[in-house]
């Protein structure tokens, strides 16, 4: 363990001990103390599935980036590590910024980007940065190696590597903001995680209004190739790019040594306000995983007062559709989660208010409606609701807008505005159905409509002391739940593994 990984593990252990934890998630991974963001480093290795995120030790504001670490051989119950980079070198001495991890030589290998600021401050800040590796025996302890690949001269935005192995060889996609000020990712290739080589521009000019393409990464599903990021500076579009900066893909063909055939405009995820940076890991069983920062920047943050800040989200599974979309769900051992278990079927709702008495402070719901019995002007659900509904978060159908909405407008401390998607289409009349599948944490709420067709994930923040439960209510009208089923969730253990 070095000094300075030592002196910010001491450090987020004493933050912990002054927290309050009344908006902490009880089953998402969030920081034990101090200020969290992007996942890094996700992969399954050695028999242990790995995730390291981006980590300010010392308090709860984004500052110099650590990796923090945790580990799990089910993807349920998780062990945090010692912090496994601290920047202060000199090819990273303002920041371990993001990365990706590869095994190599039975070494747990680590890619990332060593941030440097060479002074200003906002948009007249210099910096550099290069990308870095680091190598460990026990995927605890990690060697540094410092800077690999470096940028062409001038250019200072050149982050986020993700690395996979292919054909024998390495191949790493990197963000990159041009000298033109153009957003584009970078392709190279190495034999040996040190000695790159380039080996062409994967995409650029993909919306004229961004600068910098996050985050990227480059993987096969099913018959294609996904190429997902994080686009900054994409203007709002009617009911499209609400959020300050976005995250999506584009799906296309690639094999090595050809450029790749996009065959998709790019599509954002996760209709939701908080969904960021997601990465892809591929489970032991083969299925392609994610993680996703589960916050904005520049979003409110009421948890920075209680110490900690930020969560990810729940990890999801990746599937492409006949449509060459992605859809995403969430993984299937989350079931291990489930306690008490509540059913409810033929609820008719007409121009009222239901209170369920279900509680909503860390559970998981399934509801069905029978759109051939829903002509309500509005109908759906309250989560994390007082009774009488003047708190809440609302997740309902507008037959008028044909959307569904998640509005923050009565979720609390500083969140508001909503989100939404397209009421889905069916083929059938007779099988006319919408299903939700929702997690509510203590604050957050993650949305799965129609099994996996849209995601939906937001951060809220109920003032506290207050009810938080499920009521259901139909305006204008009536609608019609077949059923609705309600788990009561266990936490996810995080417990600290002392090396």
């Amino acid at each position: 363990m070095s000094i300075a990984t030592d002196k910010a593990d001491q450090a987020v252990l004493a933050l912990s001990q002054v927290m309050n934890k009344q908006y902490y998630p009880h089953f998402h991974i969030a920081p034990l103390a101090g200020w969290m963001n992007d996942p890094n480093g996700l992969i399954y290795f050695n028999h242990h599935y790995h995730v390291f995120f981006q980590h300010h030790p010392y308090d709860a504001n984004w500052g110099p980036m650590h990796w923090g670490h945790m580990v799990s051989d089910d993807l349920v119950t998780w062990q945090r590590l010692p912090i496994a980079l601290a920047p202060g070198d000199e090819f990273d001495k303002s920041g371990c910024f993001s990365g990706s991890a590869v095994g190599y030589n039975g070494k747990l290998c680590l890619i990332y980007t060593g941030h440097i600021s060479l002074g200003g401050e906002g948009p007249h800040e210099k910096i550099r940065e290069t990308q870095c590796l680091a190598t460990s025996d026990d995927g605890i302890h990690f060697e540094k190696h410092g800077t690999v690949l470096a940028p062409e001269s001038g250019i200072m935005h050149f982050r986020d590597p993700k690395v996979w192995q292919q054909d024998g060889q390495f191949w790493m996609v990197v963000g990159e903001r041009s000298l033109n000020d153009v957003g584009q990712i970078m392709l190279y290739r190495s034999d040996d995680l040190k000695n790159w080589q380039f080996d062409r521009i994967l995409i650029s000019h993909i919306d004229p209004d961004v600068y910098m393409l996050e985050c990227p990464d480059f993987f096969p599903l099913g018959d294609k190739w996904v190429l997902m990021f994080s686009p900054q500076g994409m203007k709002a579009k009617g009911y499209q790019y609400r959020n300050l900066f976005q995250s999506g893909y584009i799906v296309g063909d690639w094999q090595p040594g050809k450029p790749f055939t996009p065959i998709t405009a790019f599509q954002e995820l996760d209709f939701g306000h908080d969904f960021y940076a997601p990465q892809s890991f591929v489970a032991k069983d083969g299925r392609r995983l994610i993680f996703g920062w589960m916050d904005m920047w520049q979003s409110a943050m009421p948890t920075k007062k209680d110490n900690w800040a930020g969560a990810l989200t729940l990890p999801r599974e990746l599937i492409l559709d006949n449509d060459n979309r992605v859809r995403n769900r969430p993984i299937k051992e989350l079931t291990a989660l489930r306690k008490a278990h509540v059913s409810l079927t033929d609820i008719t709702l007409t121009n009222q208010l239901i209170n369920t008495d279900i509680e909503s402070i860390s559970c998981e719901l399934k509801v069905e409606f029978d759109l051939n019995h829903c002509d309500a002007e509005r109908f759906g659900l309250q989560l994390a609701a007082t009774k009488d509904g003047k708190q809440a978060t609302l997740l309902y159908v507008d037959l008028q807008a044909n959307r569904i909405m998640l509005d923050r407008s009565l979720s609390g401390q500083g969140v508001t505005g909503y989100r939404s998607v397209p009421l889905p289409k069916t083929d059938s009349a007779i099988n006319n159905k919408l299903s939700f599948h929702i997690y509510v944490d203590a604050s957050s709420v993650e949305v799965f409509i129609n099994d996996d067709l849209y995601s939906m994930s937001s951060r809220i923040y109920p003032i506290l002391p207050a009810e938080r439960k499920v009521n259901l209510f139909a305006e204008n009208g009536s609608a019609k739940i077949t059923q609705l089923d309600s788990w009561q969730l266990g936490a996810l253990d995080q417990t600290i593994m002392h090396d």
